[in-house]
């Protein structure tokens, strides 16, 4: 009887699914945030978009190019990184900024490490934040609709200040390009699930343990707690922006299910610290980074054991 087994080697299990299709679903889910913030901020805000994506994608080619390594650019993962980047910055940032931000993300946090899947931090979010410490002044220069610069809703709500929701959902207030308007950040968040990109458990692990922290730190600190104040700390700044699209950044947060909602609840918990505690009004970004250097540790938790292996010190 001939062998009707087909031998072949892993994996066994395939999908139609590859790094670019993915990424693919990614910026679809950015553009209602991009456009929002076009929207909002005008012309100036799709140029800084356009930089950030090109000046990705170009240093990802020439370091490749230049080290005669395969080009990936065709991944579409530069411009993703591209656009996280770029809705995170202002509308009113000069030219260099995403230039540079785009630059050290690519070759510092990602291709120095080894490229897309090695790198232990978010690229963008880690650009970000590099360029928050090295010019602090500039990126919380926050425009408005006309131009000037104005107060964010955090910084409203921490000076004790009622903000409009209906601001917080349409993005008709200041912030950048891309964190202004929740219905937009959200719309995206649904395309992700709904394709299976993301889970709602990390997200929603960050947006409501943020809420309960803040909470729990404005009651330690004797601040009252209106529902105003929750809303806005679980829909302004960059909750909403982070939690979906960088709280859920494959290569830096956990597998494990469990381990991706401890990793959510860091993310609250320290961005409430850093929000009700510290002199700052945002965090997220922070929290995030933060988080993801308890990643391994996070992993090594909540890692299922396999059936029959014994724990260490002999018990089962």
């Amino acid at each position: 009887m001939s062998n009707q087994l087909n031998v072949s080697i892993s994996p066994h299990i395939r999908s139609r699914e590859t790094t670019a299709t993915v990424m693919a679903d990614v910026i679809i889910a950015l553009l209602p945030s991009v456009i929002v913030g076009v929207w909002v901020f005008g012309a100036r805000a799709f140029a800084i978009t356009m930089l950030s994506v090109t000046t990705c994608v170009a240093s990802e080619y020439i370091y490749e190019k230049l080290l005669k390594k395969p080009i990936t650019v065709t991944d579409l993962s530069a411009v993703v990184t591209g656009l996280i980047l770029a809705v995170n910055l202002y509308s009113t940032a000069p030219w260099w900024l995403p230039v540079l931000g785009g630059a050290f993300a690519i070759i510092v946090v990602k291709m120095l490490y080894g490229g897309i899947g090695q790198n232990f931090m978010n690229p963008a979010l880690a650009a970000r934040c590099f360029l928050l410490l090295s010019f602090s002044r500039i990126m919380t220069d926050y425009p408005t609709l006309d131009g000037v610069s104005s107060p964010t809703p955090l910084v409203l709500a921490k000076q004790g200040e009622i903000v409009p929701i209906r601001d917080l959902l349409l993005g008709t207030h200041s912030g950048t390009i891309g964190e202004t308007s929740a219905i937009a950040i959200i719309i995206g968040a649904v395309y992700l699930c709904a394709k299976g990109v993301i889970k709602p458990r990390e997200p929603l692990a960050v947006i409501l343990s943020t809420g309960v922290f803040v909470t729990f730190f404005s009651v330690i600190q004797g601040k009252p707690v209106t529902l105003n104040y929750l809303a806005v700390q679980m829909l302004g700044g960059g909750m909403l922006l982070g939690a979906v699209f960088m709280a859920s950044d494959y290569a830096t947060t956990p597998v494990t299910p469990w381990g991706q909602v401890i990793f959510g609840c860091c993310v609250g918990f320290i961005t409430a610290l850093i929000r009700c505690v510290g002199n700052g009004v945002e965090g997220v970004s922070y929290a995030i980074i933060i988080s993801n250097l308890l990643t391994p540790a996070i992993e090594k938790l909540t890692v299922p054991r396999p059936f029959g292996v014994k724990k260490e010190g002999g018990g089962k």
